[in-house]
């Protein structure tokens, strides 16, 4: 008999989507074949402890987080093992895929990636590079420039340069015009982001993103429909349907996503001619440049008017709830979640010199 593959499964994480993470890592555990893997849990608190979970209902229930099992990914690559703790007493589980469901901060920006490349065990999605390349809205910007993808018009700052306020608040009505959107650089699922439409808001808004992030951004305001579109694979990625989002608030910020009965999703939106495969081709383009690999999801604008395509963010870690559009975008395209998950932990990888 074939020995059943062990899949470690980290979810919750120190960053400001803990809460969508713990439901993300909810869905993906369900969804594992436990015919064909065995499955370890890892929750990691707000505060950073990493903690064995011994089951999905305690995920759902927030129990996992007063469990006093210990749980420490190794990096030794000659165990590559989790180290488990229980009251003193100590024992090493060999892991054969690391499947990180960290959203944001701490998780999809490198930091286990490195971990587990470390450890030469394979992992789940993208490598230490591009999660920290794409986590960073003004790199991913940066380079996406050089690679002629229309995006919005911005301005990048460090923390620092904002002890000059008045320095900084010029430097962006000379380059753009109210409104503008205030983004941390690393951050997601919208938070910290706002829309300023005076010279009061913007001070108020880049001090409410410095306080996130030690990198800002400032962005012109694109008006039009918010389109997104799924990434599986290597180099050659699939690129799924476009799927749009209808937000039940000005902006499509963290309330409007997960907590607003008034935001929907459309697997299939209706587009005119030729921009379904504009978009998808841009995704691909977009997942090479950024040298992702594993699951991506691309966000674009359609701008009102010109019908023009405009690049918005990538996510490497996309959000696996009940309204997130990844799994939504596969299961409308022909693979029904289990078999994402499946495709997922199957084209797990150990390094990118390895690929």
């Amino acid at each position: 008999m074939e020995t059943k593959k062990k899949v470690a499964l980290l979810f919750g994480g120190q960053s400001s989507e803990h809460e969508v993470s713990c439901v993300s890592g909810a869905t993906v555990a369900r969804n594992i074949d436990r015919e064909k893997y065995n499955l370890l849990l890892i929750g990691i608190t707000k505060e950073g402890r990493w903690l064995h979970v011994e089951s999905v209902d305690q995920i759902a229930s927030g129990e996992w987080r007063q469990s006093r099992k210990g749980a420490a990914l190794l990096p030794d690559a000659a165990l590559k093992s989790v180290l488990l703790s229980d009251e003193g007493r100590f024992s090493l589980e060999r892991v054969d895929v690391l499947f990180p469901v960290l959203h944001g901060l701490y998780g999809e920006d490198g930091c286990p990636q490195g971990i587990a490349e470390l450890a030469q065990i394979p992992y789940v999605g993208c490598d230490v590079l591009s999660s920290a390349a794409t986590m960073d809205k003004a790199t991913t910007k940066a380079v996406l420039e050089r690679c002629g993808i229309p995006q919005a018009r911005y301005a990048a700052f460090r923390r620092e340069e904002l002890d000059d306020m008045d320095g900084v608040v010029r430097r962006i009505e000379s380059a753009l015009s109210y409104p503008v959107f205030v983004k941390p650089s690393n951050a997601g699922s919208s938070c910290g982001v706002s829309k300023a439409g005076s010279r009061a808001q913007l001070v108020e808004a880049l001090e409410l993103a410095a306080a996130q992030d030690c990198k800002v951004i400032a962005e012109e305001t694109i008006v039009g429909r918010e389109l997104e579109c799924a990434l599986l694979g290597g180099w050659d990625a699939e690129a799924s349907g476009v799927g749009e989002i209808l937000a039940g608030a000005e902006f499509y910020d963290y309330d409007a996503k997960y907590r607003s009965s008034a935001s929907r999703t459309v697997v299939d939106a209706p587009l005119p001619a030729g921009k379904r495969e504009e978009i998808r081709a841009m995704a691909k383009k977009i997942f090479r440049a950024m040298d992702c690999r594993g699951l991506s999801r691309a966000d674009f604008f359609l701008e009102k008017g010109t019908e023009r395509v405009v690049f918005n963010e990538i996510n490497t870690i996309p959000g696996f709830t009940a309204i997130s559009m990844y799994p939504k975008l596969w299961e409308a395209a022909g693979v029904p979640l289990p078999a994402l998950v499946e495709k997922l932990i199957e084209g797990a990888a150990v390094t990118r010199r390895r690929r």
